[in-house]
């Protein structure tokens, strides 16, 4: 179920407005009741009659809000699909397999809640979205885009590989958004962002939308946009930085009792689903394995996992299979699930978007949440600037450790509640109990694409003429075997031997057996084993040869295959 679905049935309405008093198709209206979704929030109540109208929009309103529904119903809006056809709405040569609408965000979670919602708005239409981002194989895709669809949710880097590919067309596209334009910044993605802006039609509709809004978007509207309208939407009784509903804790912990004190915490009651962010990849792994080893049913989600992973934990944890979530700041953004009742800052957020983001997950649409943060000693400063800039209370949180009275008074943790969930307790089926979906190798068919699937294909086509330089060594190995002497060195093996045939037949002889260490040279030498009889045998009757001749050549030099025949030796 969208969180839109959930947010209208549970949060308290201030405005008596519709969505089809707004202006919105009749059948857009229908797929959102059948939801149970028929009243805005302010920021889709003030947005939707500017975007409609076709203005540029620039949206900005608090996480929880119905951000998604606040540009995504306008953009369907603009949409001409097979229904618009049959309702007398459109014509068949306005038809078209290629986009007509793009929304570009920074994380694949955010992909799929926006490509959700969408989907939910444009059922009855039956407006065909696809979901476009990375760490899945590109056929599947690269398919769906063939098959053609009405608009297309996408991360920046595979919408530019595509692209660069020529299996997205964007040259059809009415409608731009730019979901969470503020993060993509801060996640280095301006550089693709301008360049897919450089491949859509000069005359479109622009929209961004977002919970802060610094000044770099601002300018970044200036560029693209077209006179925006910037719509800044809060409830009445809504002041501050942050969702009046959120209930806000911090405390100063200990690096070595934060472990145990995220476990009582986990025990509070009236806990639901529970979310639990670290700054890095390394420390949520280590968390979500501590907790398991305590009896939670948790699941991780950050970088170092592949997409598979990160999506069977999501799928488990929506589905109620795990209640604990520990994930890195990918998840602060786009993460919207129904119960969620506690947020943990097992670390403090690098800056006062990031900790906006991060409690923003749970107190949503209405609903009440707890945010707890937890700050070490070496993070007070960082502390006190988010704390200065959000202008909240806590400057200097107060020392807790998880036997700390205050701690069990505050959350409502019973007495007596120890770090290890009760057997009793663990009723939950797990993150084994979630199969990992097959997602395929990124690229791996055919290697094209920049995921490693590509070039793990091609690796066994780069092996194969390596073993065709097995001769060459091979060659180098005849230096050590000493079975052929060559033409020039066979006077060196005279002096040892009075009767010089037998002792030429015995060095033969005894060469051969001295070689076993190479036997890939034997179909090479038993030809040229019995030519040093002859070889040695035609200067017996001169002189005995001189020191200098005694003394062995270099292998190097040993390159001739037949037997030259030798010359006689100079007497003088």
């Amino acid at each position: 179920m969208p969180h839109s679905a959930a947010s209208h049935r549970r949060g308290n309405i201030l405005t008596t407005t519709t969505f089809r008093s707004l202006g919105i198709l009749a059948e857009t209206a229908e797929a959102l009741e059948a939801v149970g979704i028929t009243t805005p929030f302010p920021i889709q109540e003030m947005t939707l009659p500017v975007a409609l109208a076709g203005n540029d929009v620039i949206g900005q309103a608090k996480t929880g809000t119905g951000k998604t529904l606040g540009f995504g119903l306008p953009l369907l809006e603009r949409v001409t699909v097979g229904a618009d056809v049959e309702a007398g709405r459109a014509t068949p040569e306005q038809l078209t397999e290629a986009p007509q609408a793009l929304v570009v965000v920074p994380t694949r979670e955010l992909c799929q809640q926006v490509t959700n919602d969408l989907l939910t708005a444009g059922k009855v239409r039956n407006v065909r979205v696809a979901a476009i981002y990375g760490g899945r194989a590109y056929e599947p895709q690269v398919e769906q885009l063939k098959k053609g669809v009405d608009v297309v949710v996408g991360t920046p880097g595979r919408l530019l590989d595509l692209a660069g590919q020529k299996k997205l067309n964007l040259k059809h596209v009415r409608t731009l958004v730019l979901d969470e334009a503020d993060e993509m910044l801060d996640l280095g993605f301006l550089p693709d962002v301008e360049k897919i802006m450089s491949m859509l039609p000069v005359r479109r509709q622009t929209m961004l939308f977002s919970a802060t809004m610094p000044g770099a978007v601002i300018s970044l509207a200036r560029r693209y946009m077209s006179q925006p309208t910037h719509i800044r939407a809060t409830a009445p009784d809504d002041t501050g930085a942050t969702v009046a509903n959120t209930t806000q804790h911090v405390f100063r912990a200990h690096s070595l009792d934060k472990p145990e004190l995220v476990a009582r915490i986990l025990q509070a009651e009236g806990r639901g689903l529970a979310m639990i962010f670290c700054r890095t990849k390394r420390t949520a792994a280590d968390v979500a394995e501590q907790l398991e080893k305590r009896g939670f049913a948790a699941g991780a989600v950050h970088g170092d996992l592949g997409q598979g992973a990160r999506e069977q934990a999501l799928r488990a944890f929506r589905n109620g299979k795990v209640d604990v979530l520990v994930c890195t700041d990918v998840a602060a953004r786009g993460i919207d699930v129904e119960g969620v009742t506690h947020v943990i800052n097992y670390q403090t957020p690098e800056d006062e978007k990031t900790y906006l983001h991060r409690i923003g997950r749970t107190g949503r649409a209405g609903a009440s949440g707890t945010a707890i943060t937890l700050v070490d000693w070496d993070d007070i400063p960082r502390w006190q600037l988010i704390n200065k800039a959000l202008e909240l209370t806590f400057n200097d949180p107060e020392e807790t450790y998880s036997t700390s009275p205050h701690l069990y008074e505050l959350l409502g943790i019973p007495e007596g509640t120890k770090g290890v969930l009760p057997r009793a307790e663990r009723t939950r089926a797990g993150l084994d109990a979630e199969e990992v979906e097959d997602l395929g190798e990124t690229g791996g068919r055919g290697g094209g694409g920049r995921g490693r699937g590509g070039r793990k294909a091609a690796a066994p086509v780069q092996e194969r003429p390596a073993r065709t330089r097995t001769p060459r060594q091979r060659r180098r190995t005849r230096g050590g075997a000493e079975v052929a002497p060559e033409a020039s060195d066979a006077p060196a093996t005279v002096p040892a031997a009075s009767s010089p045939a037998a002792s030429g037949s015995g060095s033969a002889s005894a060469s051969v057996e001295d070689a076993p260490k190479a036997p890939r040279r034997r179909t090479r030498t038993r030809k040229s084993a019995a030519v040093p009889e002859a070889v040695v045998a035609a200067p017996a009757t001169d002189s005995a040869p001189s020191a200098d001749d005694a003394a062995p050549k270099t292998p190097r030099r040993r390159r001739t295959r037949k037997p030259a025949v030798p010359a006689p030796s100079d007497p003088s």
